[in-house]
Parts: C-alpha cells; sequence; structure tokens
C-alpha cells in the first residue's frame, strides 16, 4: 500500500517540479530580460584598444553581450593592432574573435554591427549585408547616404530591398547637427510605410547634443526603435559637440530613468548599447556604475505597472 501512495504522490507531481526546474522560467530571467532588453557594450566605446581587450573589459565588467563598431582594432603578431572596417574582417580572425566571446561568457553574436553607411549603389551596399549575415548579425545600424529629402527615397529603397532579401533590420542612426538624421522627424520619414524591418538605433546622447529633448524623441519614434546607443549627458568642459559629454547613467540631465520608462511603456525589446565617449583610456570605473544603475533601475521597473 506504501509503494502505491508514494507512486500516486509521484503522478500527480509536475514534471519540472519534480526534475527541480522552476515553475516560472521568469524567475532566472534579470529584471532586464524580464522587460525584454539586452545590456550590451558598443565597441566604439573601447576602440583605444584592440577588439581582445574589448572583449576582457566588456566581460570583466560582467556585461554579455556587445556589439561592434564599423571599424575594429585586431593585434598583430608585433603587439599592435591595425584598423579594418569591419565588414572586410576574415572568416579566420571573425572565428577567433567569437572563440575569445566565448571563452569570457560574452554571447558570441553581436547584437548589431554600425555605423555603416549604404548607399543608392546596390553593389556597394550588398556587401554591407552580405557581411552582416556571415557574422550572423541581423541588425545593421547606418547612416544611409542622402544629402537631401530628394536623395532620401532613393537609397531607401535599396536598403528596404537589401534589409527584406536578408531578413536583416536596419536601425538609422543619427549624429548630432548638422547631420542629415539628426532630427527623428527625418528618421520617421525615411521608413513611413516600409517594412518593419527598418526603424531607429536612437542615439539618445546625440539628440541632447542636438538641442532636442531625449523623451521626446523616443515618443516620436514609438514603433520604430530596434536599438539604442544609451547615453546621460552634462555639460563640462570636454570638447565635444555642445560641450556636453558622458557621465554615468541616472547622474547627468538626459532624464535617464524616464528614458527607460518610454521604452518599458512602448514596449521595447531589442539591445540598449553603452557607449560612452568620455575618459576614452579608462571609461570602465564610470561605466561600471552605468550598469549597477542600469540593474537597479531595471529591478524597480519591473515591478511597476505598465503605463498606457
Amino acid at each position: 500500500m506504501k509503494s502505491i501512495i508514494v507512486l500516486a504522490a509521484l503522478l500527480t507531481t509536475p514534471i519540472a517540479a519534480a526534475a527541480g526546474a522552476p515553475a516560472d522560467a521568469s524567475a532566472q530571467q534579470t529584471p532586464a530580460e524580464q522587460l525584454g532588453w539586452k545590456l550590451a557594450m558598443h565597441s566604439y566605446t573601447l576602440n583605444r584598444f584592440s577588439i581582445d581587450d574589448a572583449i576582457d573589459k566588456t566581460a570583466a565588467l560582467g556585461i554579455k553581450y556587445m556589439s561592434v563598431s564599423g571599424s575594429i582594432n585586431l593585434t598583430q603578431p608585433d603587439g599592435k593592432f591595425k584598423t579594418i572596417p569591419t565588414p572586410t574582417l576574415s572568416d579566420e580572425d571573425f572565428a577567433k574573435i567569437q572563440a575569445h566571446m566565448k571563452e569570457k561568457g560574452i554571447d558570441p553574436t553581436f547584437v548589431n554591427i554600425g555605423v555603416l553607411h549604404p548607399s543608392a549603389d546596390e553593389a556597394k551596399s550588398r556587401v554591407l549585408f552580405e557581411a552582416a549575415k556571415r557574422m550572423g548579425i541581423d541588425t545593421i545600424v547606418c547612416e544611409p547616404e542622402a544629402n537631401s529629402m530628394a536623395d532620401l527615397p532613393h537609397v531607401m529603397d535599396v536598403v528596404e530591398k537589401l534589409a527584406v532579401e536578408y531578413n536583416i533590420k536596419v536601425a538609422i542612426h543619427e549624429h548630432p547637427k548638422p547631420n542629415f538624421y539628426w532630427n527623428p522627424e527625418t528618421v520617421l520619414i525615411a521608413v513611413k510605410g516600409r517594412s518593419p524591418l527598418l526603424g531607429a538605433c536612437a542615439d539618445v546622447g546625440h539628440w541632447k547634443r542636438s538641442g532636442l529633448n531625449p523623451v521626446d524623441c523616443l515618443k516620436i519614434l514609438q514603433g520604430r526603435i530596434i536599438a539604442l546607443h544609451f547615453k546621460d549627458l552634462v555639460k563640462g568642459p570636454a570638447p565635444t559637440a555642445n560641450g556636453l559629454h558622458d557621465v554615468p547613467w541616472g547622474t547627468g540631465t538626459s532624464d535617464a530613468r524616464q528614458m527607460l520608462e518610454e521604452l518599458k511603456r512602448q514596449h521595447f525589446h531589442g539591445a540598449i548599447c553603452i557607449e560612452y565617449e568620455y575618459h576614452w583610456e579608462n571609461s570602465s570605473p564610470e561605466i561600471a556604475k552605468c550598469v549597477k544603475w542600469f540593474n537597479d533601475t531595471c529591478a524597480e521597473l519591473v515591478k511597476e505597472p505598465a503605463t498606457p
């Protein structure tokens, strides 16, 4: 009789619980993951170093994802490095980079590549999409070459065609004024009526440098935000656009928390990339503060009710 009771208990025990697995998979996710976000180091932040050193520094900060810039620094036999366009990276060198990322506990697939510059020349633009496909990257961050609104439809026709053909997302980035895409309204015009594969890489710091409110800009691009270059800025003596330079997130004037609240409201899912453009030779201590602030803020946001 005792054996029958034990057997009955086993038969009524959920398989996941019997195996020691959590009943709720979300319990194993970080707060950021529960929000659908991946915190990634953008390699441009560490452009004073080789990609190998950039990977090591990223891992030391506990960051599990990376995005790769449009150019990359490869270590040479003499210990120095040379800079090459990332799309020209050989399969052999890329395999070494991926192996190093795996070794350091970083996801070996870059969350995006860029900033690249596709043009209305389909053959030249195809090279960029081929490179992304070869490296397993599903998002190109770019500033399509256009000098006027009249040029824009021609280059976007090519970009859209290739995005659909390769099934690769295209996130339009903006540098500060006088960059053609400095205003989010221009990005919105570029992607209006086009494939959902096309959208924006919201560089919230550059919006601030152009005199715009980053939270308002995020609202303008609702539904089209694919990735972010995240920053918090203050006025200072640094030789940057409008004198604004990076500071640890949550300590500047960019309304960092409100930006994350807006992304949550929009149900944004994607990569939030650290692009810290200050104290280039030793930015890790400040980036560590960004990471802690981000993790703490995500932990608070997941507990708060969704806003309409």
